[in-house]
C-alpha cells in the first residue's frame, strides 16, 4: 500500500468497536475494520462479532474451528486501517535504548505521540510485519551479517569486536533488556565465532559437530555391548530403546525449564552471564557452527547426575543400568548432531520440516517449539509451534 499512512490507535478504542454498526478487529498489532465483511463472512456474521474489538489470530489459525485460507488474510489486508501499540511491545520499547528496532509501527504522528506517553524516545519507525518475541521477520534473517559497530551503537548491550563473557559478567543492564536482546538474532561476520572469552579458555567454548560422535560414540558402543552381552536377548535392546526414549523426554525437560529458565532467573549479571553461557549465546548467535553442540566439558557436567540416577533407578542390575544409559547418550549424540544439521545442512524432506520447526523457534517464537530430534513432547505439553502465517504486504 505505498504511500497510504496509517494511525497508531490506543487499544481501548479497538476495543470499544466492537458492534454490527463498527466492527474491528486485531491480528497483534494491527487493526482492522471488517464492519462491511460481518454479513459476508462464511462461517456467520455471530462467529466475527463474538471477537469484535479483540484479537483474532488464534481463532483464525484454529484449523479445528475453521481453516482460513491466504485468501481471508488478504481481504483482512484490504481492511487494515492502523496499529495498536499492545503492552508486550510497548514495554519492550520502554526497555529498549533503540525501540524502532522492537515496536513495528508506521512512522506518524498518532503513533510517535502514542509511544512518547510511554516514555519511549520515537524516530523513524519500521512499517514491515515483525515476530513480536524476536524481531525477525524470517528464517533468513539468521543469516544476514550484523554490522557490529552499528550493532553496539544502536543496542549498548554487548560489543561483539570484544569477549563477550567480561562484558556480560559486569554489565548493569535488567533481566528483561537482557532478554529481549538474546532473542534477537545476531549474525557474527560470515557465521564466524564472537569472541567468548578472549583467552586461553576460548578454545574450550568451541566444539565442532564431529567432536561429538568421534568422542562419545565409542565408549556409548561399548557399553551398549556390555550390558547387552550380559542381559537375556529379549532384555537387552528393550533396556536400550527405554534409554533412548527417556532421552527425547530429557532433551525436552532440558531445553525448556534449563535452557529458557529466561523469566525465572534472579536479576543479577552472574545469573544472567550463566544462562548466557548456558543457551544464551546460541540465540544470540544461532548460526556459530562452534557453538552449536556441547562442549565435552558441560556434556560431563550434566551427563553425570543422569549416570548415577541410572544407576540408582536400576540398581538390581548394573548392567541393565549400563545398557539404559548408553541408549540415553546415543540419543544425546543424535541430538546434537541433528541441531547442527539443521542449522547448517540441506536434508531429507522429514527433516526438513524438523528443520523448519527449530529455526522458527528462533525468529518466530523461542518460547515454543522446544522439541529438536522431534515434536513429540511438544504436543504432549502442549508447546507446539504452529507457523505464523504473515499477512501479504503489497
Amino acid at each position: 500500500m505505498p504511500g497510504r499512512t496509517l494511525p497508531t490507535i490506543p487499544q481501548a478504542e479497538v476495543e470499544s468497536h466492537n458492534t454490527k454498526e463498527s466492527c474491528w478487529v486485531t491480528i497483534g498489532e494491527r487493526i482492522f475494520d471488517v464492519t462491511d465483511f460481518v454479513e459476508d463472512h462464511p462461517g456467520g456474521g455471530e462467529l466475527i462479532l463474538e471477537y469484535a474489538g479483540k484479537d483474532v489470530k488464534n481463532i483464525m489459525e484454529d484449523e479445528v474451528s475453521h481453516f482460513h485460507t491466504e485468501t481471508a488474510y488478504e481481504i483482512l489486508e484490504e481492511s487494515l486501517i492502523g496499529f495498536m501499540p499492545t503492552e508486550p511491545v510497548l514495554k519492550a520499547a520502554t526497555a529498549s535504548s533503540h525501540p524502532e528496532q522492537v515496536v513495528p509501527l508506521p512512522a506518524t504522528a498518532n503513533g510517535n505521540a502514542e509511544l512518547r506517553k510511554q516514555g519511549v524516545q520515537t524516530g523513524d519507525l519500521p512499517t514491515r510485519p515483525l515476530f513480536e518475541s524476536t524481531g525477525m521477520s524470517s528464517a533468513e534473517d539468521l543469516s544476514k551479517d550484523t554490522d557490529l559497530d552499528q550493532d553496539w551503537k544502536t543496542h549498548k548491550f554487548l560489543d561483539l569486536n570484544r569477549p563477550l563473557f567480561p562484558q556480560m559478567l559486569f554489565s548493569k543492564f535488567s533481566k528483561d533488556f537482557y532478554l529481549e536482546q538474546i532473542h534477537r538474532p545476531r549474525h557474527y561476520r560470515g557465521g564466524d565465532s564472537a569472541p567468548l572469552f578472549g583467552n586461553f579458555l576460548e578454545p574450550l567454548s568451541k566444539t565442532a559437530w564431529y567432536v561429538v560422535p568421534s568422542l562419545w560414540l565409542p565408549p556409548v558402543l561399548y557399553g551398549s555391548y556390555l550390558g547387552m552381552s550380559h542381559l537375556p536377548v529379549s532384555q537387552g535392546p528393550a533396556y536400550w530403546f527405554l534409554g533412548l526414549f527417556l532421552w527425547t523426554l530429557v532433551e525436552y525437560l532440558l531445553h525448556r525449564f534449563v535452557f529458557h529458565l529466561d523469566y525465572y532467573l534472579p536479576d543479577h549479571p552472574v545469573f544472567l552471564t550463566l544462562h548466557f553461557v548456558l543457551h544464551g549465546i546460541h540465540h544470540y548467535l544461532p548460526m556459530d557452527k562452534y557453538r552449536l553442540v556441547m562442549p565435552p566439558t558441560l556434556f560431563l557436567i550434566l551427563a553425570t547426575p543422569f549416570y548415577h540416577l541410572a544407576h540408582t533407578v536400576f540398581w538390581y542390575n548394573w548392567y541393565a543400568a549400563i545398557t539404559v544409559f548408553s541408549g540415553g547418550i546415543f540419543g544425546y549424540i543424535c541430538y546434537d548432531c541433528t541441531h547442527y544439521w539443521l542449522h547448517h545442512h540441506q536434508l531429507p524432506s522429514y527433516v526438513r520440516e524438523l528443520k523448519k520447526y527449530h529455526l522458527a523457534h528462533h525468529y518466530q517464537n523461542f518460547e515454543l517449539g522446544f522439541g529438536v530430534t522431534s515434536k513429540f513432547w511438544d504436543y504432549v505439553w502442549g508447546t507446539q509451534l504452529e507457523y505464523t502465517k504473515p499477512i501479504k504486504t503489497t
